[in-house]
């Protein structure tokens, strides 16, 4: 009873923890609510001071300011609550964070509309917007996303429309969180449960020892697989039995559109009517149009273009790439044998091993992940003159986690980096970056120093092995890795520019560039060695790496340009949405199709990206910012790619700046102008078509 009358929230008070950091270790699951409510009440108190500011508005009075009076952090509580709550909502979830997130949905979507529908305070942003002095690149830029936010949030519009997107806005909110809690439900839910070792057939001992480590940790006897990436891809791509492929394949291909009460279809097709109805309230023919207009590709038309150019460049190729995969089939089957999507990573992999006598497994050994974090950081020091040192005294979410101190190239503090690794109950699968504390520099000159984190689901240690990764996982953590050095690199003045607070079709540059060290044998020569001898990948080996790259690269091209083509097509709808999902995706994306498709199977209710994850209408994303990082990395490998001059520059121009300025500007800043697919298409073995 003591505890509880002396123990304060600690969202309330200052964290007395190296550099500020999280007290994850003193936070209690009613300490959220109880935050979040205090943090509304305290940002409308923030708001009302601002209103009632009598003096004539400016840009340091209304847009830029910030209130110190009662304390450093009295009025960030809302920020710093949700920072952490909405990252522990992806990587340490349970029941009782769900129905929280669902009961605070609503009232956070009110808020927030509360805010940027006050008609006094709108008043005083444009009257900043019409009548501001000289100001920074940077305060018009902050200035004119201020002013841009509060009408793109409606407050142009009439009473009763305010009203309609209040309700629209806080609809979608919960649909969101809806769409998430059934897809989690639905990959949790499943297992394909093995009890007969003989239908183990195929698989490496990797994937048997974490089957039977995943089988243990449930209490279960045999062997467990699930639908988390590091369980299902080696099964698709190793198993011999081809009846439980199927079935692993078509647990994943249907999750959400199952008859079941974690079915997706309705829930998709309000979201994709809850913003058309947005955006065209707001004065957009469609919601595509409304996202557009802040984007790199500008408008619908561009991203077509940019998808009719990558189809008719890489479409022949993969169409030829599959023939060869049903043709290896066949060999091995016979000539009746028709292939399945639940047999193209199986046959993939073989001709892959014919072609180029190398998978997955064979790398496995050299990619030990307590070498790997060496390598990366090692490559971050290469190139940028930054260290990082593990400091046990950061408190952490879960023991898996690691936190690191990073230091710049003179000694300087630079960030805090969490790094969390492998999956878990509660932890949704993928990879992704995300930061609990941003950079910003105070009006008294300190440059206060981010906090970010990386989250992935690598294959776990067993009591044999340590934990080793395949190449795919390598390249994972290095994209993720490009994230957080985004973020760590951030040095703006304001917090909503700083960091990964750029437009969506650049914030994938930083990330898919690093990638591109995968496979350069200087890198991999710093860290990948095999974990019993010791001895480094063999020069053999890594021309087998390069010279398989491209398998099946064109296939892949055509994957996430279809995955484009759907998102566009919900997104670029005029007229209420009424179509069956399953039948529309399926014509969608045909363009981008090589391969006959199942009347069951469906993307939509599992894509999380573009149903509640912010990518709508973005997803071309990843393909525009592809354009981008290979542009940009053929700059480093005309001056080496190690070359500190050119990273220097990198971090200068596009690292460190955030989104203080036009993303192009900062682009051709670093190039000496702007990119084109050409080093994509070499990259990837493509060959112009010629007619």
């Amino acid at each position: 009873m003591t505890d509880n009358i002396s123990r304060r929230n600690p969202f309330f008070e200052p964290y007395d923890t190296p550099h500020g950091t999280v007290p994850f270790d003193r936070i209690r699951f009613e300490d959220y609510e109880e935050a979040f409510m205090e943090g509304m009440r305290r940002d409308d108190e923030a708001t009302q001071r601002i209103i009632d500011d009598p003096e004539e508005p400016t840009f340091e009075n209304t847009i830029s300011r910030t209130f110190k009076d009662k304390g450093e952090h009295y009025y960030d509580l809302l920020e710093r609550v949700g920072n952490v709550f909405s990252c522990m909502m992806s990587a340490e979830t349970n029941d009782d964070m769900e129905n929280l997130a669902q009961k605070l949905s609503p009232l956070l979507t009110k808020h927030a509309n509360d805010i940027m529908l006050n008609p006094k305070l709108f008043q005083r942003v444009k009257y900043v917007y019409e009548h501001h002095g000289q100001l920074t690149p940077e305060e018009e830029t902050l200035l004119e996303k201020t002013y841009d936010g509060f009408v793109r949030s409606g407050a142009l519009l009439s009473e009763e429309g305010k009203g309609k997107l209040r309700e629209l806005t806080e609809e979608a909110g919960l649909m969101g969180l809806r769409f998430s809690r059934n897809l989690l439900k639905e990959n949790k839910d499943f297992t394909l449960h093995i009890t007969d070792e003989a239908q183990l057939s195929g698989l490496p001992d990797t994937a048997r020892e974490a089957a039977e480590k995943e089988a243990h940790d449930r209490g279960m006897e045999g062997w467990v697989f699930t639908l988390d990436y590091p369980s299902y891809g080696p099964f698709m791509t190793y198993s011999d039995q081809r009846e439980l492929r199927e079935r692993l394949y078509m647990a994943h291909a249907t999750q959400g559109a199952r008859d079941n009460d974690a079915n997706n279809l309705e829930i998709c097709k309000r979201l994709i009517n809850l913003r058309r109805e947005m955006a065209q309230l707001l004065g957009y023919d469609t919601y595509a149009d409304y996202v557009m207009k802040h984007r790199m590709a500008g408008s619908p038309a561009n991203v077509y273009q940019l998808f009719d150019q990558l189809i008719e460049a890489y479409k022949p190729t993969a169409l030829e790439e599959r023939e060869d995969v049903a043709r290896m089939a066949r060999k091995m089957e016979g000539d009746d044998f028709e292939l399945q999507p639940w047999d193209f990573s199986y046959y993939s992999h073989k001709l892959q091993m014919e072609r180029y006598d190398i998978d997955a497994e064979m790398l496995r050994p050299y990619f030990q992940l307590e070498k790997v974090i060496e390598g990366v950081f090692g490559l971050a020091n290469r190139l940028y003159g930054i260290t990082f040192r593990e400091n046990k005294q950061i408190p952490v979410y879960h023991p898996d986690v690691k936190a690191y101190e990073v230091f710049d190239e003179d000694g300087s503090y630079l960030a805090v980096f969490y790094a969390d690794f492998h999956p878990r109950k509660g932890k949704h699968d993928g990879a992704w970056m995300t930061d609990f504390q941003g950079q910003w520099i105070t009006d008294k000159g300190e440059n206060v120093r981010p906090h970010v984190s990386v989250v992935m689901n690598f294959t776990k240690p067993t009591k044999e092995k340590p934990s080793l990764l395949t190449l795919s996982e390598v390249e994972t953590f290095l994209h993720e890795f490009g994230h957080s050095l985004h973020g760590m690199f951030a040095n703006t003045r304001f917090e909503s520019l700083s960091g990964t607070n750029v437009w969506w079709d650049f914030v994938e540059l930083p990330s898919q560039f690093m990638e591109n060290y995968a496979v350069e044998k200087d890198f991999l020569r710093t860290f990948a060695f095999h974990y019993q001898t010791g001895e480094p990948l063999p020069d053999e080996l890594i021309e087998r790496i390069k010279k398989s790259r491209n398998h099946m690269a064109a296939v892949a091209c055509l994957r996430q340009v279809s995955l484009g083509l759907l998102d566009m097509a919900y997104y670029t709808q005029q007229a209420p949405f009424e179509q069956d999902i399953i039948p529309f995706e399926k014509e969608a994306w045909k363009k981008a199709i090589i391969a006959p498709q199942l009347p069951t199977t469906c993307m939509t209710t599992q894509f999380s990206h573009i149903m509640a994850g912010g990518y709508a209408a973005g997803y071309y994303s990843y393909k525009w910012a592809e354009v981008l990082d290979a542009d940009a990395f053929s700059v480093f490998k005309r001056h080496g790619i190690f070359d500190k001059a050119t990273a220097k520059s990198f971090r200068d121009n596009i690292l460190s700046k955030g989104g203080t300025e036009h993303p192009m500007t900062l682009y051709k800043r670093f190039k000496g102008g702007e990119p084109t697919i050409d080093a994509l298409l070499e990259r990837n073995g493509i060959k112009r078509q010629t007619t």
